[in-house]
């Protein structure tokens, strides 16, 4: 008997030491994480797991980290291991990495770890001085902690990697960078197609509109389509069309929005009435790019004028397209004129001038994901080698052809971000020493009625608010704060979090904003929506006449006036309706007559030797009436792309929401999630005092009260169980 019970004992045990080793192995080989914080901060985004599933190429990470780091260091190698181990998991066979101990063996380190040093010096990362107290006492003490990825021939490094902040979309967006190099063009399901549409008709009288060389354009197009494919695997393929015998004529002009010709019969030149039609379309998949290449010019002294875009023009138009069709360095269109801020400093500023202002924080920041690309109107037509156009504080006037310009590129898909002013802030001359204040003129671009036709209009003041930036004042000046009034600070409860971009942005501070109002009607015709992404708070009120913002003469008004909440920045998206609609196409103004007058006298010779009237040729340009789904984001104030308000590391809600923006304006909405998830700002929702010191009252008093209650409670109970007792034996 007693052995049976003795052997019934061991089969339990082994059962259990099975059971044990199983949930183990499970354990091992099924890997699962559950992240419970709000924004999931310790598991990785669903880009990033696109980003590693979708590689094509093997992609290796290899990490050199010193070891036994003191804290806060050694939680940033152990956050790294699970990072990279949850990018593993959701890979596919390509995703490697590995870790090396770089520390010197007389701290502790394996053998080996002078060649894993030799090593991370070869791929470019160097130790970093870190800060560590040891004994009550502070010393410094070089530490690698850097990483390094290798896609095919390509590097990429991330040397210091000194806080966990920030890092997954350091790796996610570098990873992509990479990939995209490599991996976008070999895993093309079918080839570019870049299909040239020219009449062959237009050759003819190609010779009385200035374009000798368009009889040779095809041949041409075709050698840049050659020299490209060698650049990019092969990917590219050409084809020509003649609409005038392959095609229906109406059906291509009808599907594209290419340039159209007319004109009329010249006997002279045995040249029979026809039209024509000709422009450049690149397609992959259900993706088309439209590429004109005849720009039809109106000037006053001139007349019409036509011009073919240059074939080593057009082989950088076609590579920038092609990278915006299949998602390769998406680029970001600046304009560089009409007075708006510099995207970096001049090498030299003019004798006497101040120092030139330049955006150089936002410029290195977007430079990071985007290829920038100067757009200057007044050179002439844009190419729209990308979705976003930036404008950001234009002062000098835009002709209607500009406008013009900026309405088709709208029509076209193409989205605006637009930081305009509404008054024109003129500083004092140091020559005079009795003006001291800047004056504010109100200022009229052109922009305004293009924004208020497509249905947000920019009112002529600006927001003053009581939930404001505070300036410490110097000593000399009393000590203390000052509230800086016409710096509204953005507070949670004023912000759209609804938006997927603006989920994590917690607070702004901003400055010298105008309030924005919306066309409801105009909207609802068109079919747009209107989101506003952040206002004042109730506690704001307008300056409209005699601006100045001098802060110390600055106060909130009279009780009896009104404050109310403005409306800041909006984003509008849909179809728009051209601006132009129903209007006749606008001339283009020619600013240099010299120029101009010699052009005409050539012409004029031109004409006279062919004896033709020019007038007669009909130029159509790709008008658009109704455009393609667009998004217009507008916030009437440029200063906040200023040095001033954004950081280097791009951390700070301002810089989030700027770099956010603009990524969602570019179809990159999850890229903007994953940025902000990590957003360290958390400011604490505001209370009212009658709630702040009932909060205080019972956090003082609080304790002991309910000390003396559990008290009395425990002490009547006893006192009712010796009652209780009591009774049981008088029984």
């Amino acid at each position: 008997m007693g052995v049976k019970k003795t052997s019934g004992k061991y089969i339990k045990f082994f059962i259990y030491l099975v059971i044990i080793i199983l949930i183990n192995v499970v354990g091992v080989t099924l890997f699962f994480r559950s992240d419970l914080t709000e924004n999931g901060i310790y598991s990785i985004s669903d880009v990033s797991k696109r980003v590693v599933f979708t590689l094509s190429e093997p992609l290796t990470v290899k990490v050199f980290f010193t070891e036994n780091l003191p804290a806060p260091y050694n939680s940033t190698e152990r956050y790294l291991r699970d990072l990279l181990e949850e990018y593993s998991v959701n890979s596919n066979k390509y995703f490697n990495y590995s870790f090396y101990d770089v520390s010197p063996e007389e701290d502790g380190g394996i053998k080996g770890t002078g060649e894993n040093r030799e090593m991370a010096r070869d791929y470019g990362i160097s130790p970093v001085q870190i800060r560590i107290v040891e004994q009550d006492e502070i010393k410094f003490k070089n530490a690698y902690m850097g990483l390094v990825l290798i896609h095919g021939d390509i590097i990429e490094r991330i040397p210091a990697i000194t806080s966990t902040n920030g890092l997954e979309y350091k790796i996610t967006t570098t990873i992509q960078k990479m990939n995209n190099k490599i991996s976008a063009l070999l895993n093309l399901s079918e080839k570019i197609k870049v299909d040239l549409y020219l009449s062959s008709s237009l050759k003819t009288v190609a010779p009385l509109m200035g374009l000798k060389e368009l009889p040779a354009f095809p041949e041409k197009i075709e050698e840049v389509v050659k020299d490209l494919n060698d650049k990019n695997y092969d990917k590219l393929e050409f084809r020509y069309f003649d609409p005038t015998t392959e095609k229906n004529l109406e059906e291509v002009s009808n599907k594209f929005n290419f340039s159209r010709l007319k004109w009329p019969a010249v006997p002279d030149e045995k040249i029979e009435a026809g039209e024509g039609i000709i422009g450049l379309v690149m397609e992959y998949g259900k993706k088309t790019v439209e590429i004109p290449l005849l720009n039809v010019l109106q000037t006053p002294i001139i007349g019409t004028q036509y011009d073919l875009v240059n074939p080593r023009q057009l082989e950088n138009i076609i590579e920038a397209n092609l990278e915006s069709l299949i998602g390769i360095n998406e680029s970001l269109g600046y304009l560089a004129d009409h007075g708006t801020l510099k995207r970096t400093r001049a090498a030299q500023s003019p004798p006497g001038a101040p120092p030139e202002e330049a955006l150089n924080i936002f410029n290195k920041l977007v430079s990071q994901n985007y290829a920038i690309k100067d757009v200057n109107l007044k050179e002439g037509p844009v190419f729209d080698g990308f979705k976003t156009l930036v404008i950001a504080g234009p002062k000098e006037k835009f002709t209607d052809y500009e406008l013009y310009q900026i309405d088709q590129l709208l029509m076209r898909g193409k989205n605006l971000a637009i930081f305009t002013n509404a008054f024109n802030e003129i500083l004092p001359s140091a020559r005079n020493p009795y003006q001291r204040q800047p004056v504010y003129i109100p200022l009229n671009t052109g922009l305004e009625k293009l924004l208020e036709h497509y249905g947000v209009r920019i009112k002529r003041s600006y927001v003053l608010d009581k939930s404001s930036y505070k300036q410490r004042l110097p000593e000399q000046y009393g000590g203390g704060e000052k509230e800086i009034y016409y710096a509204p600070v953005i507070k949670q409860d004023s912000i759209n979090n609804d938006l997927e971009f603006m989920k994590n942005i917690k607070g702004l501070v901003t400055i010298k904003m105008s309030p924005l109002e919306l066309d409801e009607k105009r909207i609802k015709d068109m079919g747009v929506k209107a989101y506003r992404l952040f206002s004042s708070s109730d506690e704001s009120w307008e300056m409209k006449d005699n601006i100045d913002l001098n802060p110390m003469l600055l106060k909130p008004p009279k009780a009896d006036e009104k404050m109310e909440i403005k409306a800041l920045a909006y984003i509008l998206e849909g179809e728009f309706t051209s601006y132009f609609k129903g209007k006749p196409m606008p001339a283009m103004k020619e600013e240099d007559e010299k120029s101009g007058k010699k052009d005409a006298k050539d012409k004029k010779e031109e004409k006279t030797e062919t004896a033709i009237d020019m007038t007669k040729i009909a130029g159509e340009s790709a008008f658009l009436e109704k455009g393609k789904p667009a998004k217009i984001f507008v916030i009437t104030s440029p200063e906040l792309l200023k040095d001033s308000m954004l950081d280097e590391e791009g951390k700070s809600p301002n810089a989030m929401f700027i770099l956010n923006v603009l990524d969602y304006l570019n179809d990159r909405g999850d890229i903007a999630a994953m940025r902000s998830k990590e957003q360290g700002f958390n400011p604490l929702y505001d209370t009212e005092s009658v709630v702040k010191t009932f909060v205080k009252t019972f956090n003082i008093a609080g304790p002991p009260i309910f000390v003396v209650l559990f008290g009395i409670f425990i002490l009547l109970r006893r006192r009712s169980r010796k009652k209780r007792i009591q009774m049981m034996f008088q029984k």
